[in-house]
């Protein structure tokens, strides 16, 4: 099996998906995700990771979240993906609030790009709080655990070895519902 890395052509680059939901069908509703973002002018899905059932980071009354990564070999932009993130989420429902941490149909991070970082492409790159997060550093060591912060230039498995929290995760099955398990 060819690896996320090998799977990058030229002229795109790797952009690493945090996705994440605790509302409603929460793998059905990811599993659209997937196919939404798919859907993005200038953007191959090249990699999914598997499904992990964890704690909510925030209020305590929240239900447990399904969380997963997505690896995507984009021909456009750092923002022009944001943008199609962000309209992926608001057409699966998810209604953006004042409030942090809170329950929510879908969360599409972009966690990496490249090597961009937000000095260099104007928007919040790597995500800031990805290095804390075994929840995302979990599936995303699973399908690019060779990518590498470009701001500490560890690589995700690494970052994921001294993140706190991994106990918690637990492997449900796969994002793809093709894919064997």
């Amino acid at each position: 099996m060819s690896s996320a890395r090998e799977k990058i052509r030229d002229g795109e680059t790797l952009a690493l998906v945090a996705i994440g939901a605790n509302l409603g069908d929460r793998l059905a509703t990811m599993r659209a995700a997937v196919a939404c973002v798919a859907r993005i002018d200038g953007v191959r899905v090249v990699a999914q990771s598997g499904v992990y059932d964890t704690a909510p980071v925030g209020p305590p009354d929240q239900p447990r979240y399904l969380n997963a990564a997505l690896a995507l070999a984009a021909s456009i932009g750092p923002r022009e993906l944001l943008r199609g993130l962000l309209a992926v989420e608001a057409e699966l429902g998810r209604e953006r609030g004042t409030s942090r941490w809170t329950a929510r149909t879908i969360d599409l991070d972009l966690i990496l790009f490249g090597e961009c970082t937000e000095s260099e492409c104007d928007i919040e790159l790597p995500h800031p709080r990805f290095r804390e997060r075994a929840f995302v550093l979990l599936p995303l060591a699973e399908i690019a655990g060779w990518a590498r912060d470009p701001v500490t230039g560890e690589r995700v498995e690494s970052l994921l070895r001294a993140c706190p929290g991994r106990s918690d995760a637990v492997l449900v099955g796969p994002l793809d519902p093709a894919a064997r398990t």
